[in-house]
């Protein structure tokens, strides 16, 4: 069963929950030298004039302030963990699938007809694919019309433009697209299997096999 949309969720990255470890490092160590400050300003205060009340209170707040900036990046640290994991866990119920990711090359076997997408950034009125051989020729363009902005799938007949049965191999995909004359973004979309997954500082990264890697976001559809 196909699902379309991006397979999204909260962006992780390693590097952050780093940061956040450092600062709480940073703050609890700011506060035991604050409380250490506090005690010897207590025990060596003038007995004619001594620490007035509103100042104690204030540099009490201050260090209340920063107990509460740990505890702060504590629970932010934990969050982006469990993110993490939880990110890991929903990609690792991709292996074995098949996605629809940004991609160009699509292969051709047994001269089977094949998928791919395409990624609108916009409405267009006029949308042509081509697609080129290992050479750099062009073996087929395909008018396919008007498309509305979003993800649309297509297929590949494995033929050339004169409707002779394409060799296997490996073909380029690229598109065209135009509303009014003027250029729509639109990007190829290609399938493969995921073979693993792996965390990274950058996030979850999906294995694609042949096809690459790609980052959980790209996922468009799965099979």
């Amino acid at each position: 069963m196909a699902v379309s949309g991006a397979v999204s969720g909260v962006s992780t990255d390693n590097s952050a929950a780093g940061a956040l470890a450092g600062a709480a490092s940073s703050s609890s160590d700011q506060e035991q030298r604050f409380l250490k400050l506090l005690v010897t300003q207590l025990n060596n205060q003038d007995p004619l004039n001594p620490l007035d009340n509103a100042e104690l209170t204030s540099q009490l707040a201050q260090m209340s302030t920063v107990s509460g900036i740990e505890n702060l990046n504590s629970t932010l640290t934990s969050l982006v963990a469990q993110t993490g994991a939880s990110q890991t866990l929903q990609a690792a119920s991709l292996i074995g699938h098949t996605v629809l990711t940004p991609g160009s090359s699509v292969a051709l076997k047994d001269s089977a007809a094949t998928s791919f997408g395409l990624d609108m950034q916009g409405a267009a009125d006029t949308v042509k694919v081509t697609i080129t051989d290992a050479a750099g020729n062009t073996v087929r363009t395909i008018d396919v019309g008007a498309l509305p902005q979003g993800t649309k799938t297509l297929s590949w007949d494995g033929k050339n433009d004169t409707g002779t049965a394409m060799g296997d191999g490996s073909y380029k995909i690229s598109v065209a697209a135009s509303v009014g004359g003027s250029a729509v973004a639109a990007n190829t979309l290609t399938y493969s299997q995921v073979a693993s997954v792996a965390q990274t500082a950058s996030g979850v990264t999906l294995n694609l096999g042949a096809a690459g890697t790609a980052a959980l976001s790209d996922v468009k559809q799965f099979l």
